[in-house]
């Protein structure tokens, strides 16, 4: 059945009331040569148990879950127990919206509340908020707090930070009256920011300093150096952690110095779908709290000293701060949150520590395995958490990663796609979920 929520009558009413006779007068703003006059070029519509057995047979004729994966760079696969999708489908949160009445939504409040205090634990901030879109939009958040708190048009990004966060901090920054500066710092030979080429960048104007921990090629940044160069001009530190994994091992950002943190926590939540949903991870000191994007939930008492959960703070655009937002970040990725808060709950802190450890103790044995090849090689020296990358010394990383394909593997991401000075570079990634069947399977294939 199509859904039409409103009678031909009820049409012609309400165009009536606006003053207009028909739909396309509704569109008379848009000139007349953009205009698809014509009805979209679409398929006929199938009914519901032919349009289930199209999707089945496209489902059916993709190889692709059936094949080892490898895949990492931004999204990972990890384990997410049945029960956090049967928790989620629970009506009251699977419908949940924004909660403006907090006597109503006090459940979801408690949810969002539970989720902060996760993100300031994985972080090691004051303060989290109640989450963003994604890791890529809540750094580019952060870069526009940073402008803000500092009152500053430049900022120096890392090359290893997520080829895909630097583009969205461009697009998000490209709007702006004020002229913004981006410059991108090289990387060492090690893998990591060339922590002596950013001082020869840096000036008074730097607002923000901002690196991936661990970076797009998996290797961990030395926080300390990075803190030291936004402290000699004044600037703030900011770093984005795409593996929230990496946390269980590495110290939290924010015990290292960073003004602002943030993340992504679909690995924390739920399995990679096509590039998402994700959740962002966004935390940062005490003393920014006003400057924060999206909004903030609180814990108080009511006037009989029972627990209860507000908004604490919301500077929103559609909210009283009006043109004076801090962001206008419509809403937040509810469900996600709730499904990493659940999880994080499940895993408890050993068992987030011990799936930490099985991914670092996976990828040492890949780079050690790939070492010993005489057709690869491991170009960075930097440690690394569950992701490194990986050189071929004689085809490019796609043509690895075809003849990969056709063994039954999914080997990486082909880093030539970002740069073409990577092309022989494919990026690995590894779970707590690949066995050590699955990593030597991997290394036989290369061997080959």
């Amino acid at each position: 059945m199509r859904y039409l929520p409103h009678t031909p009558q009820e049409i012609r009413t309400m165009l009536a009331r606006v003053g207009v006779e028909g739909m396309d007068d509704l569109f008379e703003a848009i000139p007349g040569p953009v205009r698809l006059n014509r009805p979209l070029d679409l398929e006929p519509a199938l009914d519901e148990p032919r349009l289930m057995d199209h999707l089945t047979a496209l489902s059916d004729a993709s190889a692709g879950p059936n094949m080892l994966s490898f895949l990492g760079g931004g999204m990972y696969r990890h384990h997410v127990p049945p029960a956090v999708d049967q928790l989620l489908q629970r009506s009251e949160f699977y419908t949940a919206y924004t909660p403006y009445q907090a006597e109503l939504s006090q459940g979801t409040l408690q949810a969002i509340f539970e989720f902060q205090t996760i993100v300031c634990e994985l972080l090691g901030t004051d303060v989290a908020n109640a989450s963003m879109y994604d890791g890529a939009s809540g750094v580019a958040e952060a870069a526009l707090m940073a402008r803000r708190i500092k009152r500053r048009t430049h900022l120096l990004l890392s090359e290893g930070l997520h080829p895909e966060y630097i583009e969205t901090i461009r697009t998000y920054l490209s709007g702006l009256d004020s002229e913004v500066t981006i410059q991108l710092v090289p990387l060492a030979a090690d893998g990591r920011t060339d922590w002596q080429a950013a001082k020869d960048l840096a000036t008074g104007k730097t607002a923000a300093v901002v690196v991936g921990y661990p970076n797009f090629l998996g290797c961990v940044e030395d926080l300390n150096a990075a803190r030291a160069l936004a402290d000699s001009e004044d600037a703030l530190l900011i770093t984005a952690t795409a593996e929230p994994y990496a946390l269980s091992v590495l110290q939290a950002p924010g015990a290292c110095g960073a003004d602002i943190c943030v993340g992504e926590g679909q690995a924390l939540a739920v399995p990679p779908q096509y590039g998402g949903p994700g959740v962002g991870l966004f935390g940062a000191s005490q003393a920014f709290v006003r400057q924060m994007p999206g909004r903030l939930v609180g814990r108080t008492v009511d006037q009989e000293g029972q627990p209860g959960y507000v908004l604490t703070l919301s500077t929103r655009e559609q909210h009283i701060r009006r043109e004076k937002a801090t962001s206008n970040i419509c809403t937040n990725h509810g469900l996600i949150a709730l499904a990493m808060g659940i999880r994080t709950a499940m895993l408890g802190r050993q068992g987030f520590q011990q799936a930490g450890r099985r991914c670092l103790n996976a990828a040492s044995y890949i780079r050690a395995g790939v070492e010993k090849l005489d057709a690869f090689e491991v170009p960075y020296a930097a440690p690394t958490f569950n992701e490194l990358a990986i050189r071929s010394k004689g085809p490019d990383a796609s043509e690895v990663l075809a003849r990969l394909a056709d063994r039954g593997i999914i080997g990486g991401i082909d880093l030539g796609r970002f740069r073409d000075d990577w092309r022989k570079d494919l990026l690995v990634a590894v779970t707590e979920l690949h066995t050590r069947e699955n990593l030597d399977q991997l290394l036989a294939a290369l061997a080959a």
